[in-house]
């Protein structure tokens, strides 16, 4: 059987076609075979596709599915590939609804700025590579060949390496334009609160013999561009070595800070050689984002930066500060806070809260935390037990020996911190000082240069600093900050921007979803395109969406992805 087309001319000339189903049967009497119609479809242009659609899904149950899809698809469609879509398409909707896109192919003062076709294949190059960051992490040669191959973007069929290092140049020498243009589209349409700024600082170290060479630097850390712009101070190579964070003081290192809103949206990131100071970058922080005009900020950072020097700075220009205070600097400030009587007030359900005045113009909050307290009596208990272990029958040694057991203890800061030594050299657990830190269980104490911050608000909004290190945790370990497989150093500074964007766009999602970014890849992976091709071209289809996936749309407000998502010629 085979569909069979009569065709007729009506009086005006216009043709009318005419579909039959129709099946071929011999005829004895004219030997040969005649076409006999066994069914009349009607005119073509008026043909109830719905009851042909319904008929051929009834006759495809009397074949083997593998029959089915052959007989469907024709003989000539060739199943090609499939790769994953959902994330980038995801990825794509929320780099382009602020206008990230824009931002980069607008960049007229940017050094490079290129011809409009160079600066719009330069933007989809850097989604790639930062849609890279979020779902595939990998080298800059590696990510080339998952964009060219192991995934579909749209506009961005393929990639070649060093089309990557170009557009990474590129991004590396118009990042203040990006940086401030970005956060100005994201700001507008977050409508997010810079109220508060949580800053802090990690180091990300790199797996070498020797420290790069020391160079010119001006007093932002970069290059030197000449003899007047360098600050003798600065000179340092920026892979180099400094206090790491990462416990690799053996090895080279880079620091880098961020900036975060209380909802978890970083604004903008900076990068230092390795052996920048916190108590130092804070300053060059607060002067780059006045730049930016930003309304009265109250900076939230923890006790690394909490030097006079920069509590000053800070408290400058109508903006104020929340800093973390050391409970054990044994300054008088802290000594007379911590003595103050008065009641805790509880604001949650683990956090109390006592605020002390000490000062005409800073404001002293202590915190509580009952579940923290128990668990610095049980680890204080555990050292105390293992130092009494050590230490018994110290008594009977030589002086030589109970020197050596007095050395070894004090490379273990935990134990040192309640060992005393007798007028005699004795070894004993100092008493008082266990004492003294059973009253700091559970403690940290806030310094507020705010006259108007509520006590809780300040303990409140010191707590949501915990953002800042979820930031982190997700860059060293979603993203894959590290390892970082460049050498110069102003592919590291691009490199290191490329990850700060997918962490933004990951936390818009997060924000707005309310779900794990882990949970969100997970079922946007399984959306994928698969490509056909035959006599007539080339497309690209999706699968069908599930209704996780379609619900992940919803709540971003992203339409669809449309069936076919490319179509090319033969």
């Amino acid at each position: 059987m085979y569909v069979k087309t009569t065709s007729r001319t009506n009086k005006d000339g216009t043709p009318v076609r005419y579909l039959h189903l129709a099946h071929n049967q011999w005829d004895p009497a004219a030997g040969r075979s005649v076409p006999r119609v066994l069914y009349s479809f009607g005119r073509e242009d008026a043909l109830d596709r719905a009851a042909i659609r319904r008929l051929v899904a009834s006759l495809s149950k009397l074949l083997d599915p593998a029959d089915t899809l052959a007989a469907t698809a024709g003989p000539d469609l060739v199943f090609l590939e499939s790769r994953p879509f959902g994330g980038a398409f995801v990825l794509d909707a929320l780099w382009r609804r602020p206008g990230i896109d824009k931002v980069i192919t607008g960049l007229d003062r940017g050094p490079r700025r290129g011809r409009p076709r160079e600066v719009a294949v330069t933007e989809r190059v850097l989604f790639g590579l930062v849609a890279n960051r979020a779902l595939a992490p990998s080298s800059k040669l590696a990510a080339a060949g998952w964009i060219s191959s192991g995934v579909h973007i749209e506009n961005l069929p393929g990639v070649g390496e060093q089309a990557c290092y170009r557009a990474m140049d590129w991004l590396h020498d118009a990042r203040e334009h990006l940086e401030a243009g970005v956060f100005g589209k994201v700001a507008t349409l977050l409508n997010l609160e810079v109220d508060l700024l949580f800053f802090d600082t990690t180091s990300t170290y790199f797996e070498l013999e020797e420290a790069d060479v020391e160079v010119a630097r001006n007093w932002r850390g970069e290059k030197a561009s000449g003899g007047d712009d360098a600050d003798p101070e600065k000179a340092a190579g920026f892979r180099t070595h400094g206090k790491s964070k990462d416990s690799r003081d053996d090895l080279p290192q880079i620091v880098i800070g961020m900036a975060v809103t209380r909802d978890g949206i970083p604004v903008r990131c900076w990068c230092w050689p390795g052996n920048a100071s916190d108590q130092v970058v804070i300053r060059q922080v607060k002067d780059e984002m006045r730049d930016w005009t930003l309304s009265k900020i109250v900076w939230v950072t923890d006790r690394g930066f909490s030097s006079a020097e920069n509590r000053r700075y800070l408290r400058s220009g109508d903006h104020h500060y929340i800093i973390g205070e050391k409970l054990r600097s044994g300054s008088a400030e802290v000594k007379a806070a911590l003595s103050r009587q008065g009641r805790y007030t509880d604001i949650a359900g683990n956090m109390r809260v006592k605020e002390v005045r000490i000062s005409d113009h800073e404001r002293f909050v202590i915190c509580f935390n009952p579940e923290a307290a128990g668990r610095d009596a049980h680890m204080r208990a555990q050292m105390v037990a293992q130092l009494e272990e050590l230490i018994n029958g110290s008594g009977a040694l030589p002086a030589m020996k109970r020197g050596e057991l007095r050395g070894k203890i004090s490379v273990r800061p935990g134990l040192n911190r309640y060992l005393r030594v007798t007028p005699g050299g004795l070894l004993r657990a100092g008493k008082a000082k266990i004492k003294a830190e059973t009253n700091l269980d559970g403690k940290y104490l806030l310094r507020c240069s705010d006259p108007h911050l509520p006590a809780e608000d300040i303990a409140l909004g010191y707590k949501q600093l915990l953002e800042v290190e979820r930031g982190w945790r997700d860059m060293k370990q979603v993203i894959d900050l590290r390892p970082v497989y460049h050498r110069l150093e102003e592919r590291i500074r691009a490199h290191v921007i490329l990850c700060w964007l997918a962490l933004l766009l990951i936390r818009i999602i997060e924000t707005t979803t309310s779900d794990t970014w882990s949970n969100i890849r997970r079922h946007l992976d399984r959306l994928h395109a698969g490509t056909f091709t035959g006599p007539a071209g080339t497309f690209r289809q999706r699968t069908e969406l599930t209704k996780p996936q379609r619900d992940l749309l919803a709540k971003l407000a992203i339409t669809p992805p449309k069936q076919i998502v490319e179509l090319g010629p033969a």
